[in-house]
């Protein structure tokens, strides 16, 4: 049975996963969760009763969580372009910065979004301004970390790169990456010109009316 994977092109944690299917060229189904596909969602809600996507069903087996599903997919169903070292050591420093990506960067714009979206009344304007605030020390941190890097942890795109594109592309819609970052700015704008990255962009681009904050006319 192929590899299944329940997600939507526009979700970013699916665009981290979509990339590093694509980057190995690892064949898989695409079980798109839309309105439009009401059996593809029951089996999801079937498969996590949580519902957060992506989840990769391999066999009988269904994969959690978005770095998990990456690392999976490097043990089980391994390409010739490694996502995660083998040295240990190198795949801590993998990992730390793929969190770094998730929890500082694509938290916090997820949640300026996930406000935009609630009732005028119920907006918290204290929790955006907190949320601007970390995304603006993460772009400093990054564009020390990385001045002297093409990737995230130095010379290979890995699973840190997959989480990093789609949280960048994001953030900078949502608070603009200032012009003074210009090593931060400069690493996205490689991560956008990435054949990979590039493709889960035009995947999703017939969706970006759905941005509840409008779409910037730009990437």
């Amino acid at each position: 049975m192929s590899l299944q994977l329940y997600a939507h092109p526009f979700s970013s944690y699916s665009q981290k996963v979509l990339i590093a299917l694509d980057e190995n060229q690892t064949p898989f189904t695409l079980r798109l969760l839309s309105s439009d596909n009401p059996k593809a969602g029951e089996a999801f809600a079937a498969l996590w009763p949580l519902k957060r996507f992506p989840v990769l069903v391999d066999g009988d087996e269904p994969v959690l969580e978005s770095s998990i599903i990456i690392e999976h997919l490097e043990l089980h169903h391994p390409g010739p372009r490694p996502l995660l070292p083998r040295d240990p050591k190198a795949a801590l420093a993998v990992r730390l910065m793929d969190r770094f990506f998730d929890n500082y960067v694509m938290t916090p714009m997820m949640r300026i979004v996930f406000d935009r979206i609630r009732a005028a009344e119920d907006r918290d304007p204290l929790g955006v301004a907190e949320a601007r605030a970390l995304l603006d020390a993460a772009y400093q941190w990054l564009d020390v970390k990385i001045a002297d890097r093409e990737w995230a942890c130095g010379g290979a795109f890995s699973m840190a790169d997959c989480a990093a594109a789609p949280a960048l592309f994001y953030a900078d819609w949502v608070h603009e990456i200032d012009a003074a970052y210009a090593q931060t700015r400069a690493y996205r704008a490689r991560l956008l010109a990435r054949p990979s990255v590039m493709r889960a962009v035009e995947a999703a681009r017939p969706y970006r009316t759905l941005f509840p904050l409008g779409a910037p006319d730009r990437d």
